[in-house]
């Protein structure tokens, strides 16, 4: 059996160069229309056994260079376990080395999240009894925008994930988020719906996860830069989902990422708003402080410099829906490498760590839920 690359599949990306032997290159492909590139999801056949070298030629030149450092990709068997393989990365090429156990074998950037996954989550999200779903509308490709609606408090709580489509741990997050949210046997989820309504999007950028993107919808638009004047022409999933939030209000928020270069886990804030209340951002330092004590995955000596008063970038989501309606906001990142503080060789950071998470941050939330001030 010969060696074959293949990436015609949901999310799949790669471009196979020339196979010589042992040593296949490739190149990862750039989002479409745009510069963007550093998410691969690829198959290997015909290997089982057979010690091979995957060199991916061009990630010198990728995104964000600096997150190949201490690196190590993900591959699969089934596409349901991944683990870590054998990576180096000098002079702007990324090798992998392994000997498959199989004749069909999957590598990753990180674990995939694919859409008919998403679609499976929404099925099964969708069939709770309290829960209400929608389509808010269709992108550019034509898929729809998922939405539910859960809960029936006063506080108005959104929590939206996978902006940037690479950043598939954003939506492993969402999917621990959601499990506890609707689990009826947990007493913090249960107070939690009492007092507030949670707005989910679990995923802003259906077209980009199947075409495999990095970091853009199919126009090659980065939708978080978009937030200050979305357009139907280049990001009907902002314009929609901010058409909902004027409707309801935003009281709290969390834009679930994933961040290339930075091995830990941490969160972004609003700082630079033109309207920064100190009051605001003491609820933003408590739900932190919390989160810190309710999981060792999380840290805050580690994170994005500080924008200085009246810099804030109002074009990204957090300090948009902080300005806009004085909301708690903020932005999760996770890494694509491991949590440094609390490194897994086998598996690095991993879905199993994004769902718990997700958890932990529904936990922080009903520490400070009841100090949440109404909307203005």
């Amino acid at each position: 059996m010969t060696y074959s690359i293949s990436s015609a599949f949901d999310g799949g990306n790669i471009h196979l160069v020339a196979i010589e032997g042992d040593r296949i290159d490739l190149e990862i492909t750039k989002d479409h229309q745009s510069d963007f590139y550093q998410w691969f999801y690829f198959r290997l056949t015909g290997a089982g056994g057979k010690p091979v070298e995957l060199r991916l030629l061009n990630c010198g030149d990728s995104a964000y260079p600096h997150g190949w450092k201490n690196y190590r990709a993900r591959l699969s068997y089934d596409r349901e376990y991944w683990e870590q393989a054998e990576t180096s990365y000098n002079n702007g090429v990324l090798t992998i080395k392994v000997t498959p156990a199989s004749d069909s074998v999957w590598f990753a950037y990180f674990a995939p999240y694919t859409m008919e996954r998403h679609h499976d989550l929404v099925a099964s999200v969708a069939a709770y009894p309290d829960v209400e779903y929608r389509s808010l509308g269709q992108t550019l490709d034509g898929q729809e925008l998922d939405y539910f609606r859960i809960g029936e408090g006063e506080l108005s709580i959104w929590l939206y994930a996978r902006q940037h489509p690479g950043e598939t741990m954003a939506e492993w997050w969402m999917e621990g988020a959601l499990e506890k949210l609707l689990d009826d046997d947990d007493p913090v989820s249960r107070r939690l719906r009492q007092k507030a309504t949670f707005h989910v999007v679990p995923n802003m950028n259906p077209d980009g996860s199947s075409r495999g993107h990095l970091r853009t919808n199919a126009v090659g638009t980065n939708l978080n830069r978009e937030w200050h004047e979305p357009s139907a022409e280049k990001s009907p999933e902002v314009l929609h989902v901010l058409g909902e939030m004027d409707k309801t209000g935003v009281d709290f928020a969390m834009d679930i990422h994933g961040d290339e270069a930075i091995a830990a886990n941490f969160l972004a804030g609003f700082e630079g708003i033109p309207s920064f209340r100190q009051a605001q951002q003491d609820l933003f330092d408590r739900f932190s402080e919390t989160l810190v004590r309710l999981s060792p995955d999380f840290q805050t000596e580690k994170g994005y410099e500080i924008p200085a008063p009246g810099r804030a970038n109002l074009s990204m989501s957090t300090a948009q829906l902080a300005e806009r309606f004085g909301a708690v906001s903020m932005t999760l990142e996770m890494p694509f490498k491991d949590n440094d503080d609390l490194p897994d060789p086998d598996h690095g950071w991993s879905p199993e760590r994004s769902r718990a998470l997700g958890r932990s941050c529904l936990d922080a939330l009903h520490a400070i839920i009841d100090e949440l001030p109404k909307r203005r």
